[in-house]
Parts: structure tokens; C-alpha cells; sequence
């Protein structure tokens, strides 16, 4: 449901289920977590709203593990969990990639279910997209340019570092 919710749709229905007027928010209120407006929430949102980009790439590799090399290694007597660790992760690594870049990418630039969830509390709940966005609003280009630069650089570095990484482990395959 998240990928065709609007970001500020999906946010607002959180913030809801997170709001102490809620069930769920007052259960969670009443064992001393609070999700509305704070850094935990706007995770939980990210990570929901971001899952179906993660999942896709996944499901795609699952999709290509032969069936007959998990039934190799039942025949031999791996458990699952072996199985699973030894078989089945390797096979679909770069799918796994492939997941997590998509998702990081897309969570990056989040901005509705963010400033629904957490707001703009600068120190606990601002993130580098709605900073950009606040220095655009009151002119002040330059101080959106050095976020903005520095947004670029850092998803730039991991991107090139998880770039590398799955080159070298396709080296070694080979």
C-alpha cells in the first residue's frame, strides 16, 4: 500500500495511529514510547515507506534461486536456518543490494511522511531534505547549498562505496 499512497497521506494516517488519542498510540504511550513527533516515528515511517522499494528487488532474486540447489542442501542435512544463511542469502545478494540502495535513495529525499510524523524540530526530527527546503523558503540559497552538497556527497560516497563492494563480489564469483 505505501507505493501508491502519497508520502503526506501514508504520514498523516501515522501520525494518527501514533497520536496518544489512538489506541495504538496510547498503548505505546503507556509503555513509555512515544512515535509522534520524535525520531523513533519518523524511522517506523521511513522504513514503511520505503519497504516496497526494498522488497521488490528481493522478491525479484528469490524469484531466480533454483529450487533444486535449497533441496541440495536439505538433502545433505542443513538445516534451514544453514540453508538460508549459506544457500540462499548469497544467491540473491545483489537483489539485497539492489534493495537496500533503492530504498536509501527513495528514504533520502523523503519529505511528506516526514514532516507528518516528526515535524521540523530542529535537533531531534529535521532531516537534511526539509533543512534544504526551509533555507530555499527564507532565501538563504547558500546554507541550502551546502546541505544539499553535502546530502550529494554522502549518498554519493555510500552509492560508490556499495557500488564497489558489489563489483568486488562479483569478481570473486567469477
Amino acid at each position: 500500500m505505501p507505493l501508491v499512497l502519497p508520502p503526506s497521506v501514508l504520514g498523516f494516517y501515522l501520525l494518527l495511529a501514533f497520536s496518544p488519542s489512538s489506541g495504538i498510540g496510547s498503548f505505546l504511550i503507556d509503555h513509555g514510547i512515544r512515535l509522534a513527533f520524535s525520531f523513533e516515528g519518523l524511522v517506523i515511517g521511513s522504513v514503511l515507506f520505503s519497504l516496497p522499494f526494498m522488497v521488490h528487488p528481493i522478491q525479484a532474486a528469490l524469484s531466480q534461486v533454483p529450487l533444486s540447489i535449497i533441496e541440495a542442501s536439505y538433502t545433505l542435512g542443513k538445516s534451514p536456518l544453514i540453508t538460508a544463511l549459506r544457500v540462499v542469502f548469497p544467491s540473491i545478494r545483489h537483489g539485497l543490494i539492489s534493495g537496500i540502495v533503492l530504498a536509501f535513495a527513495h528514504t533520502v529525499g523523503e519529505f511528506g511522511v516526514i514532516l507528518m510524523i516528526g515535524g521540523n524540530i530542529p535537533g531531534e526530527t529535521r532531516v537534511a531534505s526539509i533543512a534544504i527546503y526551509d533555507e530555499v523558503e527564507s532565501l538563504n540559497y547558500a546554507m541550502a547549498h551546502q546541505y544539499a552538497l553535502t546530502l550529494f556527497v554522502v549518498t554519493f560516497v555510500i552509492l560508490l562505496l556499495v557500488y564497489t563492494l558489489n563489483k568486488k563480489s562479483l569478481g570473486r564469483i567469477r
